[in-house]
């Protein structure tokens, strides 16, 4: 009797004598990042799960043996009561003004920088600048130094000219919310445009130079479309902190004069009123809110490294 033997197939494994299996190998790689993983979960998941929870009581610190569970009444609130809605508007009319015109002027200084002269380096320094100041500095910076009636620089220049000493934090207070954050996020949405102009096909703009295309021409048909995505995600991304803020609008105006949005709403119903639930509840529609334009915004990014492969 004679005994056979099978050759291992393509479809078979082989394990090599002493080697460890591929779920224990797979195990070990994916271990250095098992503590960051928990870390992420116990700052950021379990506290938003907790606001959740509160969103769906009727819970008021001061008297915290009263507190009920009441469903959807606190969204039902913060979607009715006219205060929260005028808060709500007022974080729409916020963020679009001030992306909308962050895209506009970075748009400007990186067809500007994407130039060469002299002093190039030191100018995109500059430019950067404002988005490396921390955000309170930011704002303190616009409402003392610049916006004071008293001896605030625009003022200042007025004076020397003859011109008016308004109060401009009074007379235009969402205006001056608006400016310091444009001021601030502008340099940000410079550095995504310049991006995409120096990804640009230097072959494509030189053949469109040849056959006599001017520069108005080259920006509208060509850099114009290929800037597109970097427009998108430089609106998504500045609409996702826009959405949030905070800093400015406590340091400029305190929320006072029509400038309260609902990150500052959330925190007058949390720390002045003392209504958890309902500032719950309106937390958490920030974060949808947040998490919506957040998924766009990884879409496009998505989108732009498969371009780029595509292209490599």
């Amino acid at each position: 009797m004679t005994a056979t033997t099978t050759a291992p197939t393509a479809a078979t494994p082989v394990r090599t004598k002493g080697a460890p299996p591929a779920r224990l190998r797979a195990w070990a790689t994916r271990a250095p990042l098992l503590p960051a993983l928990v870390f992420m979960i116990v700052v950021t998941q379990l506290p938003f799960v907790a606001t959740l929870v509160i969103s769906f009581f009727d819970w008021n610190a001061l008297y915290p043996k009263a507190r009920h569970f009441t469903g959807l009444d606190n969204y039902h609130e913060v979607l009715t009561d006219a205060d929260l809605r005028h808060s709500v508007w007022t974080t729409v009319v916020l963020t679009v003004a001030v992306v909308l015109a962050s895209l506009v002027l970075g748009l400007m200084l990186a067809l500007l920088l994407d130039r060469k002269f002299r002093g190039r380096g030191v100018v995109r320094t500059l430019l950067i600048a404002p988005f490396l100041v921390v955000p309170v500095a930011a704002a303190l910076l616009w409402k003392h130094v610049l916006y004071n009636p008293e001896y605030g620089l625009l003022n200042g220049l007025l004076h020397y000219v003859g011109g008016p000493q308004p109060d401009w934090i009074s007379n235009t207070p969402l205006l001056a919310v608006e400016i310091s954050l444009v001021w601030q996020w502008t340099p940000f949405m410079m550095l995504i445009l310049l991006a995409g102009l120096q990804s640009r096909d230097s072959q494509q703009l030189e053949a469109a130079r040849v056959d006599g295309a001017g520069d108005w021409q080259i920006f509208r048909h060509l850099t114009l479309p290929h800037l597109r995505r970097y427009l998108e995600l430089g609106a998504l991304l500045g609409s996702i902190y826009i959405v949030q803020n905070f800093d400015a609008v406590f340091t400029i105006t305190s929320g006072g004069l029509g400038t309260a949005n609902l990150p500052y709403t959330v925190y007058q119903s949390f720390y002045q009123a003392h209504e958890n639930g309902l500032a719950s509840a309106a937390g958490v529609l920030v974060v949808i809110g947040s998490i919506i334009i957040a998924t766009f915004a990884l879409r496009v990014v998505s989108s732009l490294f498969r371009e780029e492969v595509s292209r490599a």
